[in-house]
Formats: C-alpha cells, sequence, structure tokens
C-alpha cells in the first residue's frame, strides 16, 4: 500500500488518522454495547471523477445484517478536513480504479455509490470488542476496502473469509498500519473475531477505514 499510494499520500497520515480520536459512539447496536465509534460518508464516482454525496443514513436489509440492519442509521459525518485529506483523495481514487478494472466486463465504466466508515473498536477488562457483531457475512454491495488505521493493546481481531455455503477459505490479522484487504462482496462472506486487551489495564481499541463500492445502474 505504501508503494500503490507514494510518499505524497504517506505525508498526509498522520493528519488524515488523528480524526479517529473523534468518533461518535454508534447507538444502534442491537447487541446493547457502547464499543464501537464510527462516523460515516458517501460519494459517487463516474469516469474517475469522485463527488461527496448529501449526508444520508446508512441501510443494510437484515438479509444483510440480521443484528443490526433494517433500520436507517444516522451517524456523525465525517469531517470535511478528512475527506479533503490527500491521503483519503488518494486512496479513494486507486480504490475506484481498482474496482472499475475488477468490474471488467460486465460494465465498462460503472457509476459507483460509495460509502466511507470509520470505525473504532474499543474492549476493556470486561467487555469484549466485536468489530463484526453480525458474525461472517456479506455487506449487499460489489467490492470492500478495509484498511488498518491502528492497533493498540488488542488481543485477536483476526479477518475470516468463507465461501457462501459457509467453508472457511483462509483467515489473517491486520497488523500493522495501511494492512489492507479487498473483498469481492459478491463471492465471498468476511467477518472478524472479537477483541480483547492484551493488557486489562491499558486502553484498548481497533481502528479500520472501510470503503464499500455498490454499481448503480442509472
Amino acid at each position: 500500500m505504501r508503494s500503490i499510494l507514494g510518499p505524497g499520500s504517506l505525508n498526509a497520515w498522520l493528519a488524515f488518522t488523528s480524526c479517529w480520536d473523534d468518533l461518535g459512539v454508534d447507538s444502534y447496536m442491537a447487541d446493547g454495547g457502547r464499543y464501537r465509534r464510527r462516523r460515516f460518508a458517501v460519494f459517487t464516482a463516474k469516469d474517475g471523477s469522485i463527488q461527496r454525496a448529501t449526508h444520508q443514513p446508512h441501510y443494510q436489509s437484515r438479509d444483510y445484517n440480521p443484528v443490526n440492519g433494517g433500520v436507517e442509521r444516522w451517524f456523525l459525518p465525517i469531517e470535511t478536513a478528512t475527506v479533503e485529506n490527500h491521503f483519503a483523495q488518494r486512496l479513494l481514487g486507486c480504490c475506484t480504479m481498482l474496482f472499475d478494472v475488477c468490474a471488467g466486463q460486465e460494465d465498462v465504466s460503472p457509476r459507483w455509490h460509495i460509502e466511507m466508515h470509520q470505525f473504532r473498536i474499543e474492549a476493556t477488562a470486561t467487555e469484549t470488542g466485536s468489530p463484526t457483531p453480525e458474525g461472517a457475512h456479506r455487506d449487499g454491495v460489489d467490492f470492500v476496502s478495509v484498511m488498518l488505521i491502528d492497533r493498540i493493546n488488542v488481543a485477536s481481531g483476526v479477518t475470516q473469509i468463507y465461501d457462501p455455503s459457509g467453508k472457511p477459505l483462509g483467515e489473517f490479522t491486520l497488523t500493522n498500519p495501511l494492512d489492507t484487504v479487498f473483498l469481492d462482496d459478491r463471492r465471498v462472506f468476511h467477518g472478524v473475531t472479537p477483541i480483547e486487551p492484551l493488557d486489562p489495564t491499558m486502553k484498548t481499541f481497533r481502528d479500520v477505514l472501510v470503503l464499500t463500492y455498490r454499481r448503480v445502474c442509472n
């Protein structure tokens, strides 16, 4: 990812990641947990042009998210300075080019609905934090990018990949900032195991940036 994004983008990394300390508590957790913080933004992309859309709710049907789906979830918007940060713009551009190619002959020049999610999952000595409380799932989109921003005092948090029948295809752990996984959401399910503190006396959190890309037909 360092090679792909280039030194100019990496110079903006610290400014980009500093805003993870200012996320709002996710109040829509059906399990009653207060361990997830997030912000949210929506974009459209076509022919290399990426534009931020008017702030709107995040919605997933219960077919894709049986735990927290079925309702419009309004999260704090991602700050303008974060979106306009050179790192964010470069990452959006790279992912859009990649997924344009992945779309291939199905759609020579797709129009994308892009959702950007800033997540912080926290854990304490008495409460684990679940990055994916819905378990192994699809997001109901075409492609997904998950980038690790930071990982402090975390045990577990293993990414697991499955085929549609539930057969495990592999697992790995995003351990270093910029570690990234790209997912074809049409073909695989994914999940992340709950996190807990390595040292229960210390602050524990896992920060990621998730981008989802859904092809828009009209």
